[in-house]
């Protein structure tokens, strides 16, 4: 059976505080455990008055802290705006604390304008793929045993890239790592590492496809960095549930004004849910595609279109996000999702979801 996760971006709404979505983001993760999601991911955001997830690891020991079985990670760490060490060391951290709850999802994006990446960073980055790589590699390193085997005479990649510095708080702690992306290339590089691949299908789903065939094709279970013996996908699906379709849609147009105000670079707060969109038909257009894979409606035509859609691309896991200008309808339909999961047979086979995957 697919499994179901939660993303969130602890949203602020319109009207509130930023200490209001980290509440919100605390009961949200309470309410994962328990419905019975798997895990819950915070995403990395900068510069922007619309999400509270710009500190990441302080959102994933608060939820860990609040929750006792709930895994809890990241969706992810945009990798350019942080030294590895650091990552290990912060992590490493959150596994010791919270013991096997903690996952690392790993992302090449910046996740904000390149004004605020270039001061996150406080020097010149590499972001090319093989930079990546290599700093993937490290943090795999961290989060073993450190073995220096220069010392030995063996003069491995992990020495090198490691210049004799360790990470005491992140020996041996093993922290699952994910590779996220949108394309083949991080489909790719995860196949490459024997990592699990999550793809960023809420809103780029346009080479999904390719990005899935290519990160089982590419993937080597004998890899140095291989955590899994198998491919594992995780996608990325909105979500609006709700007792009638067309509650539902209303709802979701907070969702579309908070897409739409990110393309015309206006994002603010989430703003209530609105009778007619105001958009340009190419607008409309845009986000019809890039949202696509947007589950809305009640929770039967909700799981009905994300098994459909889970077994059209053989996907193991789905991290559903959604928002809404009332916390508690958020929380209202990530309830009714996680209650009727279980009541759906599962989908054997199905063509793909074209157009706006709305239910």
């Amino acid at each position: 059976m697919t499994a179901l996760s939660i993303l969130d971006l602890a949203p602020v709404v319109e009207g509130s505080t930023v200490a209001d979505a980290l509440a919100d983001a605390t009961r949200l993760a309470r309410l994962a455990e328990e419905s019975g999601y798997r895990r819950l991911w915070y995403a990395e955001h900068h510069n922007t008055d619309a999400l509270a997830s710009s500190a990441t690891a302080l959102l994933i020991a608060n939820a860990a802290a609040n929750t006792s079985t709930l895994r809890v990670g990241s969706g992810g760490i945009m990798l350019p705006n942080h030294a590895p060490l650091a990552v290990a060391e912060a992590f490493g951290t959150l596994a010791n604390l919270y013991g096997d709850r903690i996952d690392l999802g790993l992302g090449r994006a910046p996740g904000t304008d390149p004004r605020t990446a270039a001061l996150l960073r406080r020097g010149s980055h590499d972001d090319g793929e093989a930079a990546f790589a290599a700093n993937i590699r490290l943090l795999a390193w961290y989060f073993g045993e450190q073995v220096d085997e220069s010392v030995q005479g063996g003069g491995t990649e992990s020495t090198q890239l490691s210049h004799g510095v360790h990470a005491g708080v992140a020996r041996g702690t093993n922290v699952p790592l994910w590779i996220l992306g949108s394309s083949t290339a991080g489909a790719a590089l995860a196949g490459q590492l024997g990592l699990p691949f999550a793809a960023a299908s809420q809103f780029a789903p346009f080479q999904l496809s390719e990005a899935i065939w290519t990160y089982r094709q590419m993937f080597n279970p004998a890899a140095p960095t291989a955590q899994i013996p198998e491919p594992y996908v995780m996608a990325g699906a909105n979500l609006m549930a709700a007792p009638t379709r067309e509650e539902a849609e209303h709802l979701f147009t907070t969702h579309q004004q908070m897409f739409l105000g990110i393309r015309r670079g206006t994002r603010g707060p989430l703003r209530p849910p609105v009778r007619e969109l105001d958009w340009a038909p190419h607008e409309e257009q845009m986000a019809s595609s890039a949202l696509r894979v947007s589950a809305v409606g009640t929770p039967e035509e909700c799981a009905e279109f994300l098994r459909t859609f889970a077994a059209s691309y053989g996907i193991d896991e789905l991290i559903l996000t959604g928002y809404a200008h009332d916390p508690s309808l958020r929380e209202r339909s990530f309830r009714l999702m996680a209650e009727e999961w279980d009541r759906v047979p599962a989908v054997e086979e199905d063509p793909a979801p074209t157009g706006r995957a709305n239910c």
